[in-house]
């Protein structure tokens, strides 16, 4: 049997995005950050289907009656909080039939409540929503978030949250490896061991900090100034960047996207506003705006990036100030998923 994780850019059959509500963290700021996620689908919904997760489906779909109505699925299930990227379920393809894996999701390293949120994938399941016959428990606490594939067997991650003692304490870093080898059906697997965010809740997320853009190219959080306490932990991570080699030896085609203007929150910390979490789909990549100058020098690199799709900015301020961002709401499900 042949298992293969498979890349971001690969033909999508839908988005799930789990909708905000009074009863999750969003309450002081609903008023604000229901309408980023109304942006957010409906730019999705012009190129594909889209899955969301929702408290009240009636209420919901008159909040979204801007989306394309006909790639728009609503299920009503309770959440605790909207963070699809690392509560939804990952998909592999066994001989090209798709999988569900449904890891535990313990609200990174048990920081935040996450019992309806770890239970949102087999209640799809038993929906029938999706179009997959096989639902696979992972056996890790592990999320979307914390992993990147390029689809041909390299597996990207970060030891800060993978290794994280609140996670799989009782697993070596060998034996961490080799499930993710079962389990995903990748021969390698990169870590970076430096490399940081603050204000972010994920032990460092690689999708915050690094991306691959195709099976060559790594864009990546970089920082210039000497005077930001990012500095030595972005630069050291550049260099593990650039020591990295692909399949065939051959140093990975890197990109350096902008460190962000720092924004902080009312109470003077810093929020983790990063470029780096943008998200792929069908035709389009969206990608997380902030309201600062650095926006557009952003958007150009990643145009840049990926030529064959439309770059859509859309202003993210609202996620950030609960320590995520764009790609940390959506988790993409392969052709053939649903």
């Amino acid at each position: 049997m042949f298992r293969r994780l498979p890349a971001e850019w690969e033909a999508q059959s839908a988005i799930q995005f789990t909708f905000p509500h009074e009863d999750s963290d969003w309450l002081p700021m609903l008023d604000e950050v229901v309408p980023c996620f109304v942006r957010l689908i409906e730019a999705a919904s012009q190129y594909q289907k889209v899955l969301v997760v929702c408290k009240d489906k009636e209420k919901t779909a008159e909040l979204l009656r801007g989306a394309v109505q006909e790639r728009l699925w609503l299920v009503e299930l309770p959440s605790n909080d909207t963070w699809a990227r690392d509560h939804a379920a990952i998909t592999v393809f066994d001989d090209e039939k798709p999988v569900l894996l449904d890891f535990v999701f313990n609200g990174w390293g048990l920081k935040f409540a996450a019992d309806k949120d770890n239970l949102i994938t087999q209640r799809l399941f038993d929906k029938g929503i999706f179009k997959a016959k096989k639902l696979q428990k992972g056996g890790l606490v592990l999320e979307g978030g914390g992993i990147e594939s390029d689809g041909k067997g390299t597996l990207m991650t970060t030891a800060e949250c993978l290794l994280s003692p609140n996670r799989n304490p009782h697993l070596s870093k060998k034996q961490i490896e080799q499930r993710l080898k079962r389990l995903f059906g990748v021969e390698r697997i990169l870590w970076l061991n430096h490399g940081y965010l603050a204000g972010d809740d994920t032990d460092s997320h690689i999708d915050t900090l690094a991306r691959f853009c195709d099976e060559h190219t790594i864009a990546y959080v970089q920082c210039l100034d000497p005077n930001d306490e990012h500095f030595v932990a972005l630069q050291n991570m550049e260099n593990e960047l650039r020591a990295f080699r692909r399949v065939d030896g051959q140093p990975y085609k890197l990109i350096p996207l902008p460190m962000s203007e720092a924004i902080y929150d009312e109470e003077g910390l810093r929020l983790p506003a990063t470029y780096a979490n943008f998200t792929i789909i069908n035709g389009a990549v969206l990608v997380p705006t902030y309201g600062v100058p650095q926006d557009t020098l952003a958007l150009d690199i990643l145009r840049g990036c990926f030529p064959d799709r439309k770059v859509i900015g859309l202003d993210c301020c609202p996620l950030i100030y609960q320590h995520g961002s764009l790609h940390c709401v959506t988790m993409q499900f392969p052709e053939g998923t649903i």
